[in-house]
């Protein structure tokens, strides 16, 4: 047998070996419904948004039930540079007037809401895009906080529609706009839409792809990452000030959607390819996971 021919059975019974380990966990969750936030270099690197959208078809095809949420923060900035509209940014919160409010809703339920449902479908999933417009599955209310125009924060979440398309074997890529009872429209942070969809749907576990290992200890030192720690651990943390800045509304996020029914919140790195598998298919994962 040549050298070829030995590679190449190595490789199938690696590939046969991880599947049967991937087993109990299929079981264990199938049928579950797995939210997940989608952004970061996970969506700008081509590459990486293949690996992601193969994963959740996967999920989808061995029984589970992915619900996916996406920001698009630099889609919005190309877009409001095409249209000489000048990005700003009041504590952390990007400023939504008027006109940027219509290239929000523009890019984000036009075109990349769309997109990540074109490819899904191509990778062999069924996918479904909406907005929390849609079916009043989200009501806002502006942010209490003057400067920022139409950004918004949830009042209520009606999973009736997400819950009868996947029901039927779809997946709803959701965009991070949605309205008040006079309808009109808001910009609400990804991140917060996956953790009150997540309470909602009473899912098993919620997922955030950002662009850091997870939660570590020392911010400079990788080799710190907490893979696994506790609602109270968490809130200590962000007491203490080791979690700060951008992941505060992350933790904060996950301790939320966890003190409402979910199982496990995880935060992990969506620049490592086949992220998602391997979070959920490994002992070890490869973030930081929160349980209640």
């Amino acid at each position: 047998m040549s050298s070829e021919s030995e590679y190449f059975r190595q490789e199938e019974a690696t590939r046969v070996r991880i599947l049967s380990e991937a087993l109990p966990y299929i079981q264990q969750f199938s049928g579950r419904t797995i939210v997940i936030k989608y952004g970061g270099a996970a969506m700008k690197n081509s590459n990486l948004k293949d690996k992601v959208i193969r994963d959740i078809v996967f999920l989808s095809c061995v029984g589970m039930r992915p619900v996916v949420v996406h920001g698009g923060g630099p889609e919005i900035n190309s877009w409001l540079a095409k249209l000489n509209i000048e990005p700003q940014f009041k504590d952390g919160l990007r400023v939504t007037d008027a006109p940027t409010m219509d290239v929000v809703e523009m890019v984000l339920v036009g075109r990349v809401n769309k997109e990540l449902v074109s490819l899904i479908n191509s990778a062999g999933g069924l996918a479904v895009g909406l907005c929390g417009k849609d079916g009043n599955m989200i009501q806002a209310r502006p942010v209490d906080q003057e400067g920022v125009g139409f950004v918004g924060e949830i009042t209520s979440v009606d999973p009736r529609l997400i819950e009868s398309l996947v029901d039927k074997g779809y997946v709803p890529i959701i965009s991070s706009v949605a309205a008040d009872e006079n309808g009109q429209a808001y910009n609400i942070n990804a991140d917060t839409v996956a953790g009150e969809l997540a309470a909602a749907l009473g899912a098993e576990k919620m997922i955030l792809l950002t662009d850091t290992p997870g939660i570590l200890e020392d911010y400079h030192d990788p080799s710190t990452l907490l893979t696994r720690l506790s609602i109270q651990k968490a809130r200590e943390l962000i007491e203490e000030g080791i979690v700060s800045g951008g992941m505060i509304p992350k933790v904060t996020c996950c301790v939320r959607s966890l003190a409402q029914g979910v199982k496990a919140a995880h935060i992990i790195d969506g620049r490592i390819p086949h992220a998602l598998l391997l979070e959920i298919f490994t002992n070890d994962g490869i973030g930081s996971m929160i349980t209640p």
